[in-house]
């Protein structure tokens, strides 16, 4: 029996796997949004003082791949210099059952978020746009200036974050990438003025909006990809009543994601206000010169998809698990 390829976390850097990620994600969303393809939703199990097991698995027929993620959030890991979470990500071969590839599960993770918000900013912002904001200071903070700046030529960063320091640490680790500058602002309000990309990355559990609607510039676009469960709030949501607001999928939205939620009891926008990206990827929706906002939840044929594109990318690379012709 061939054994896996085993995909690193090292093995998933650099702009060429990011962008492959960006595009392979844009044709899973458009099947997704077109019904061609589905995701279920993924099993929670809560043990311990908040420690949480997650079971993420998903089958993208028309690719001939499937995928099972594992994944482990243990809250008291960071005091004791453990990551927050781990996580590895089985690809599976549909016409033999064989798996394929186990890759590392929190870079995935992480590079599949950056990832979608990428694929988002590249179909809601104009190409010259250089200027990102990014609310928040963490692991998912570095990979939504990797994604974005696959898609856009971003210049400068401007950075607010819970602590002056980890936003210091984030500032330096931009300006160590390359010819980018970082400035830390005290307040989010300050972070955003003017900024025609903005994401925001936090671990709030608060329903008090991060980023008020009316700090946001008409025209800019939004990534809201944090908050720890489904009630948590990163944007106002009075500002989905005023921009085209995008969703990875309406159910998965409906379910997970604060800002949709509240915005809808609100009154502030209806159902049918909530467009699929597959829809912006398609063409059939524009957002281009208009407010925009992706709220995303996390899917798990998002991983599926990550997962063949990075698998391929080593292969690419590598050769390895070249001999069976298969992704």
């Amino acid at each position: 029996m061939t054994a896996p390829v085993m995909v690193q976390a090292a093995d998933m850097a650099g702009p060429q796997a990011m962008t492959r990620v960006i595009d392979t994600l844009g044709e899973m969303f458009v099947d997704l949004a077109a019904g061609r393809t589905a995701s279920p939703a993924r099993t929670v199990i809560e043990h311990g003082e908040q420690r949480v097991l997650l079971v993420s698995p998903a089958v993208w027929q028309r690719r001939g791949v499937g995928s099972v993620k594992v994944t482990t959030l243990t809250p008291d890991n960071p005091a004791n210099g453990l990551p927050l979470i781990h996580g590895i990500v089985a690809l599976t071969d549909l016409a033999t059952g064989r798996i394929t590839a186990l890759l590392e599960g929190a870079e995935l993770t992480a590079v599949r978020t950056g990832a979608v918000a990428a694929l988002a900013t590249r179909w809601c912002t104009a190409e010259d746009a250089d200027e990102l904001t990014v609310i928040g200071a963490g692991v998912q903070a570095r990979a939504l200036i990797r994604a974005v700046s696959a898609v856009r030529p971003i210049r400068s960063v401007r950075i607010h974050s819970r602590t002056r320091a980890g936003a210091e640490r984030l500032a330096e680790w931009v300006r160590g990438t390359g010819a980018v500058r970082a400035t830390v602002f005290d307040t989010a309000r300050e972070a955003v003025a003017d900024a025609p990309i903005i994401c925001t990355a936090t671990s709030t559990d608060d329903a008090t909006p991060v980023v008020e609607a009316g700090w946001v510039a008409t025209g800019a676009h939004v990534n809201a990809i944090g908050g720890t469960h489904p009630d948590a709030i990163e944007l106002d949501p009075a500002l989905l009543a005023e921009a085209v607001t995008v969703v990875e999928d309406r159910t998965a939205a409906l379910d997970g994601a604060g800002e949709i939620r509240a915005a809808l009891t609100g009154g502030l926008v209806k159902t049918d206000d909530l467009y699929e990206l597959g829809r912006l990827v398609s063409g059939e929706v524009s957002a281009l010169g208009r407010t925009s906002v992706l709220r995303t939840v996390g899917m798990a044929i998002e991983d599926t998809a990550a997962a063949v594109a990075l698998f391929e990318q080593h292969r690419a690379a590598t050769g390895e698990g070249a001999s069976d012709g298969r992704a």
